[in-house]
Formats: C-alpha cells, structure tokens, sequence
C-alpha cells in the first residue's frame, strides 16, 4: 500500500508508590503512562508522550500532528466521535474499532452472508441517536470483517473510502506492531525498573530506551540486516570497545552451537592430554 499509515496506543508503566509518590495513580499504586505513534511501515516511532497513569488515552489525540492523506490507527478505546470527526475535518484518514455498537441508518452496502476475503459487510451509514450524530453528522463507513484465526467478527469504521475493505481490516492487524513496540523496550530494554526515582530520571530512561530502539530499528533498515531487533542489540552490545565497522559485525555469518561444542570439546580434550 502507498501512503503513510501509523498506530496510535499507549502502554501504563506500573511504578512503586513509595519510591515514585510523584505519579500517583490508584490508592496503593503510581504509574505514568507512555503514548506513542509508531510508522506502520517502518515500525519505528514517530511522536511519543509521557504523562501521569490517570490521563486518559482519547485525550493524547489532541497531541497529535495530523498529516493530511495520512491513516491513523486507533483501538476501541479511543473511541471519540468529536475527536474523530476532527481528523476527518483535517483531511486525514482513521480506522478505529467499533465501541458500544451505536445505532445507524443504511446509506449504501448490504449484509454479505459470504462475504468475499471474509468481508461480511461494507457498508456507508449515518449515526441515528442524537448525541452521535451531533458529535460526528457526517456519513461514515462501516466494516464487518470476520476472522479466520479467531473465529469471530470484528467491526470498523472509517472515513477512509478509497481503500477496499480487506486491507482496512488488515491495517488494523498491523496496529498490533505499536503492542509489540512496548513488549520490546519492556522486556528488552529494561523500562519496568529504573536507576532513579525523580520525574526527570524516570523521563530520562524512557527517552534513551526509545532512541536505542530507534537508532537500533534505523541501523537494520539502512544496512539491510537480516537478523532480529533483539539479536542487532545483543551484538551491539558486546561489541561496544570494538573498532570493527558496523557493517562487518552483521556481515560474518553466524555461528553453529553444534560447531562450537564439538571445537570447545576438542579444545577440552587437548587441554587434558597436555596436562
């Protein structure tokens, strides 16, 4: 697909409320709250926020910088009509999940039984309750996709009525990149436990684990790697007081356990009949 599509979400970072009383968040816990837009194409991040655990995630929206032409990806739990129609207005582009299933009149499209590339239904409507249409009065596109793996449907609306109803249902899967996003820099760069316990140290070790992610992602994409994200970072990692060029670290082809073992064995071996 050409064009710019990115995924909006964010992650709550749980904090120790006697270490961070700064970011108070329930009655016994604080926690501050990561919003980030991340390039679908690219997988790389694009605008991040942090703010405390309590905001909530429809009010990051206003943050954003909406480029026209471009699709923005949302989950259910932005749910906004007022802030969606406002994309609208902007000339850009959203895909969201369908939330409270409002009530609507049929402008055009009807209920598919089989539906060709597990499309039921691609339909044009218009939002019947009163608050609705208030929020959002213009005519919006409504999409039943079911799938396969799941076994189960799931509806969309979007204001996007160029692109077929398939590669709607399939830009939304790709929102799943933003979610795993946050499990890399969780799990791999260490942001659930922190070296300081002010504000500023907090945002600090937030803002170098996502620069590391990014830097990491920009180095795979520019030198065409094939390896993971979290195998670049472990190279990276050992090889920091090294003089080598980046290129000819990823350039050496990798090694096999069997092949280690057997030359660690012989090695072993050797060491004993010297002895």
């Amino acid at each position: 697909l050409k064009g710019r599509f990115y995924a909006f979400d964010s992650t709550t970072i749980d904090l120790c409320m006697t270490l961070f009383p700064w970011a108070k968040f329930r009655r016994h816990k604080s926690g501050i709250k990561l919003h980030t837009q991340l390039d679908i194409t690219t997988s790389i991040p694009v605008f991040y926020h942090l703010t405390n655990a309590m905001v909530h995630d429809v009010n990051a929206m206003d943050l954003i910088s909406y480029e026209p032409n471009a699709t923005y990806v949302f989950d259910r739990g932005y749910w906004d009509l007022n802030r969606l129609f406002q994309i609208n207005t902007l000339g850009a582009y959203f895909i969201i999940r369908e939330k409270g299933a409002p009530p609507f009149e049929i402008l055009e499209g009807e209920e598919l039984l089989e539906g060709e590339d597990n499309v039921m239904s691609d339909q044009l409507v218009l939002f019947v309750r009163k608050s609705c249409r208030e929020k959002y009065p213009a005519s919006i596109r409504r999409i039943v996709y079911y799938a396969e793996e799941l076994k189960r449907c799931f509806v969309y609306y979007t204001n996007c009525f160029y692109l077929p109803a398939k590669y709607i249902a399939l830009l939304y899967k790709y929102r799943w990149k933003v979610e795993l996003f946050f499990k890399w820099i969780k799990s791999h760069l260490r942001v659930k436990s922190f070296w300081g316990y002010s504000e500023n140290a907090v945002r600090i070790q937030i803002y170098v684990a996502i620069i590391t992610y990014c830097t990491v992602a920009i180095l795979v994409k520019e030198l065409n790697i094939s390896r993971s994200l979290n195998e670049v970072l472990r190279v990276l990692g050992n090889s920091l007081l090294t003089k080598d060029n980046i290129a000819e670290l990823f350039s050496r082809p990798i090694a096999d356990p069997l092949e280690l073992t057997i030359k660690h064995n012989d090695y072993t071996t050797q060491l004993e009949l010297d002895f």
